[in-house]
């Protein structure tokens, strides 16, 4: 148990950007403390990315861009009060196109798509709201404090 707290110590150090002690909002992974917020805020993106791959063919993946990856969640959230400020979801894209002379065109996208957060959500029931449901539906969650959806979000966006 205590490598597997180091690793994920050492994970939250190396891609998490420094939090000083100054500073009023932290990534949601950082809330309440690196250790758990990782873990917790890992399995939520986990299941989101998974419920837009079960979408993603029938919806946003039809168009020009039909690729379409997620790339990381990252929601800012208050540390003393644990509110989330806002949540922002990226994804990348691309199309190519052989032309007539041996060339490959390529079109990159890359997308920043907020998401539906009601100001002043507490992260907790945030977190709860998304884990409260099997993780391929998670996509599809009322957020607390809203009659929208992650997806509903996407739809703006992508």
């Amino acid at each position: 148990m205590r490598t597997a707290l180091r690793r994920v110590g050492l994970l939250a150090c190396l891609v998490s950007p420094p939090v000083f002690a100054g500073d009023r909002y932290i990534d949601a992974r950082l809330h309440p403390d690196p250790t758990s917020g990782w873990e917790r805020f890992g399995s939520i993106e986990r299941a989101l990315v998974a419920s837009f791959d079960d979408v993603c063919g029938d919806t946003f993946c039809e168009g020009e861009y039909y690729n379409l990856q997620p790339m990381r969640l990252r929601c800012a959230v208050e540390r003393a009060s644990g509110r989330v400020a806002g949540c922002t979801w990226t994804f990348v894209g691309s199309n190519t196109t052989v032309l007539g002379d041996g060339r490959i065109e390529v079109d990159l996208r890359s997308y920043a798509c907020t998401l539906p957060v009601a100001a002043g959500t507490p992260l907790e029931s945030l977190l709860q709201a998304l884990e409260s449901v099997p993780p391929r539906d998670a996509i599809d969650v009322p957020l607390p404090g809203t009659t929208t959806s992650v997806y509903d979000g996407l739809t703006g966006c992508l």
